[in-house]
């Protein structure tokens, strides 16, 4: 069977000194060809052609908070989709600031874009659905920075049950009914035997999650939130050896992270966000995996299958 896409493309993963190693925080999640944006740092737009991503298909955006290094990206994307011809609106999402930060500009370089740009405010202090589909909610997760700041839960519906071909066949059950029976229906043959919906289904598929956690402190209340998830990208800006410059910062280590993922029972960990003065993330991998093995380090490029 052929599983459908949902994947993440990390566009950048440095913190906030921009370097030549890396660019600052931005990714899209890919769920089945309609992309989400996760922050929008400087040069995100360039790495974002880069990776030969769809400009068509990207119709939200998500800011954690209000650093440039998460959103001084955002008004340069959204100048060139409206050169490319753009006529769909655009959904940001953000902290209520964003739109009293970013609307002035608009209004003053962007007076004939050709589409909306529609801005949603969330609590970041609340755990709560600000987004929903027909296949995906987004749920906020609440951070602990040095301004308002959020994570994000991107969450796959409960799926259909699989249908067994042969046995569709065997009972000759019509098309018709084929919907309800991935729904869970059973069927009632003409002469009234009724088969039950186990024996002409498999089990669906679980639902895929995927947690996005940067900038906060080290944060246990996060850990019911993204329980479970399959992948957990968390910040890792230092090592141990700065513990002190990470409290100061209200940034985490790798090894707290590491923490987090493993209290959290989670999949597998993407450290990101590393500091400029980490010349070799390695030392953060090293941290990570002995506390929590299936660790791995972003950069500009990766493509996460979730």
């Amino acid at each position: 069977m052929q599983m459908e896409k949902f994947e993440v493309n990390i566009l950048g993963c440095g913190s906030a000194l921009p370097t030549t190693r890396h660019l600052l925080s931005s990714q899209v999640v890919n769920l089945r060809g309609k992309l989400f944006m996760i922050d929008c740092g400087e040069a995100a737009q360039l790495q974002y052609r880069t990776m030969k991503l769809s400009f068509s298909r990207l119709n939200h955006i998500f800011i954690s908070h209000l650093h440039g290094d998460h959103c001084f990206g955002l008004f340069g994307l959204i100048s060139t989709l409206g050169m490319l011809g753009r006529r769909d609106d655009l959904h940001i999402f953000a902290q209520p600031d964003g739109e009293k930060v970013f609307r002035p500009m608009l209004d003053y370089f962007c007076t004939d874009l050709p589409y909306q740009v529609v801005f949603h405010a969330f609590d970041p202090q609340k755990n709560a659905l600000i987004f929903e589909d027909r296949t995906l909610k987004v749920l906020t997760i609440p951070l602990k920075h040095r301004v308002p700041t959020a994570g994000f839960l991107f969450e796959e519906k409960e799926k259909n049950l699989h249908i067994v071909p042969e046995m569709i066949d065997f009972y000759q059950i019509p098309f018709c009914q084929i919907n309800a029976l991935k729904a869970g229906a059973d069927f009632v043959t003409p002469d009234g035997q009724t088969i039950p919906n186990e024996r002409l289904t498999h089990p669906a598929t679980p639902p895929k999650r995927y947690a996005y956690c940067s900038d906060t402190l080290y944060n246990e209340k996060i850990i019911p939130i993204i329980e479970g998830v399959d992948v957990l990208y968390h910040e890792s800006t230092f090592c141990e050896s700065r513990a002190e410059r990470t409290k100061q910062t209200m940034h985490s280590t790798a090894r707290q992270a590491a923490e987090i993922a493993r209290a959290a029972n989670v999949k597998k960990l993407i450290l990101g966000h590393f500091s400029a003065r980490i010349k070799d993330e390695n030392v953060l991998l090293t941290e990570a995996c002995e506390i929590f093995p299936n660790s791995v380090l972003a950069s500009e490029g990766l493509v996460v299958e979730i």
